[in-house]
């Protein structure tokens, strides 16, 4: 089952739900406000395939800049100096 990322519409909360694509646009309780006021948000998501010349060893680098969604200027991801 794939994970999906959901948003709050009435306190703002980010948060993931396990399940079927299915019910993916069933309502979900918020965990901060438990309402059911939810949208689906769009996700990226990671890809590694499994040969030698795969470059996920690129994001895990110590000389790379700092990869991620952002080049790691975010701090939450990359190995940024924030």
């Amino acid at each position: 089952m794939p994970i999906y990322e959901y948003r709050c519409e009435s306190c703002a909360e980010k948060f993931e739900v396990l399940t079927r694509f299915a019910e993916r646009d069933s309502a979900q309780a918020c965990p901060a406000c438990e309402s059911n006021k939810t949208r689906v948000l769009v996700s990226s998501f990671a890809f590694a395939s499994g040969g030698e010349s795969s470059s996920v060893s690129d994001f895990a680098s110590e000389s790379s800049s700092g990869g991620g969604c952002c080049g790691g200027a975010c701090g939450s991801c990359g190995s940024s100096s924030n």
